[in-house]
């Protein structure tokens, strides 16, 4: 790596390490904890945090860089490409079809390259930047890996994308537009992992790694969608928060940022939070439901989905993501594709949004929710739409065919 400063915010103290609760200097340690290898998590000290709804009122509503202070790096350093500051679109139809209050879905889409995974790699190369790499890398899913290329070109630094075959051909396609070093892996994003590792380990440069949790700091750029919910609700929770959930980063960074926000006396509490998946690979849903403290990997055999995006086998960070739910007083639940990609087609239809065909879980989960009797008739529900309609357009028009032929 090269030499660069490493700017930090007032309130960033530490990384703390969640298994073995040691707190490391960010300036020093890039990734896991040193001592035990567990999953750092940036630290704030928020008593001399002076941040007020009056004060977030005067800012330019234009990025998720406007709660720097809550963030790692200033803003005047970030890497930065307008992410974050999407709308929250209210649902009047979803609402009276789950016989809810409102529904209000929170439309990752609008990002710069499609998908909420570009509010973690902002803060993750800004990192990377900020510690003199020349290079980055990650496997992924695909959505990931394209928001990598694309910050990685934004700092000049070059990116090493390693992706399953069955990544989308829109993620595979501008992965290599933004000019980034595409592997595409035979299987699934387990196999691009592992073609990540046996080729990072033989590189002659270092490549400093964006993977979920190998950084500490892609869940944290992930929070501010639980800022930004909570203010564009009036600074109100909502009651129920449903997530399409593969790795389960997103909704972890939900979690963490309205509960920095409720340690501000900027909200009550937090909202009980929902991970929604695939039956075809479920492995948080198939532990929330058997009482485990952690997943247990599905076989890659065993995968049976369309939706790729949270088709994630062996999520390692679950031991959180399931405390996370149980603190807020959520759950977990799975549909199968047919119901995620009907509620893809519903809500285009009746509400004019485009949903991504994985990001559909979360409408088609909340149906099942409601229809299970979880919801109250006063509720308000959030809907994650994590990814923009059109980077499954294929999958979506030929579901759309079937429907019709049938």
């Amino acid at each position: 790596m090269g030499s660069q400063s490493f700017e930090t915010t007032t309130a960033f103290e530490t990384l703390r390490c969640v298994d073995c609760d040691e707190h490391h200097d960010p300036a020093v340690v890039t990734h896991q904890c040193p001592d035990c290898g567990g999953i750092l998590d940036p630290s704030y000290d928020l008593s001399g945090v002076e941040l007020t709804a009056e004060e977030l009122a005067t800012r330019p509503f234009d990025s998720m860089w406007r709660y720097e202070e809550l963030l790692p790096f200033p803003r005047e350093t970030a890497v930065s490409l307008g992410e974050g500051a999407t709308p929250l679109l209210a649902c009047p139809s979803l609402a009276e079809e789950m016989g809810v209050e409102a529904v209000y879905l929170k439309d990752e889409g609008r990002n710069p390259t499609g998908t909420f995974k570009d509010r973690g790699q902002s803060a993750a190369v800004t990192a990377a930047a900020g510690h003199g790499a020349d290079s980055v890398a990650l496997n992924s899913a695909g959505n990931a890996g394209q928001a990598a290329a694309a910050y990685a070109a934004r700092a000049d630094l070059a990116a090493h994308v390693f992706l399953p075959d069955r990544a989308g051909f829109t993620q595979k396609a501008m992965t290599e537009i933004h000019g980034a070093d595409l592997r595409v892996a035979d299987g699934e994003i387990t196999d691009a992992g592992d073609a990540y590792w046996e080729t990072t380990a033989a590189a002659d440069e270092e490549w400093y790694s964006t993977k979920t949790f190998v950084t500490p700091y892609r869940h944290d750029g992930k929070k501010t969608m639980g800022h930004e919910i909570a203010e564009q609700l009036g600074f109100e929770s909502p009651d129920a928060v449903v997530y399409p959930t593969g790795g389960g980063v997103g909704l972890l960074g939900v979690h963490k940022g309205v509960g920095e926000f409720r340690d501000l006396g900027l909200v009550d509490d937090r909202p009980a939070l929902y991970a929604a998946q695939a039956e075809g690979c479920a492995p948080v849903v198939d532990a929330w439901e058997s009482g485990a403290t952690r997943h247990e990997a599905v076989p890659a055999t065993e995968i049976d989905t369309a939706c790729n995006g949270i088709a994630v086998p062996d999520p390692g960070a679950s031991p959180l993501l399931l405390d996370a739910i149980d603190e807020s007083g959520g759950g977990a639940v799975a549909t199968p594709d047919r119901a995620i990609l009907d509620a893809a087609v519903t809500v285009a239809r009746s509400e004019g949004i485009e949903v991504g065909a994985t990001c559909a879980a979360a409408v088609s989960g909340a149906f099942e929710l409601a229809e299970r009797g979880v919801f109250g008739d006063d509720d308000t529900v959030v809907l994650l739409n994590t990814g923009a309609g059109n980077k499954d357009v294929d999958t979506l028009r030929a579901h759309v065919g079937e429907r019709e032929t049938a």
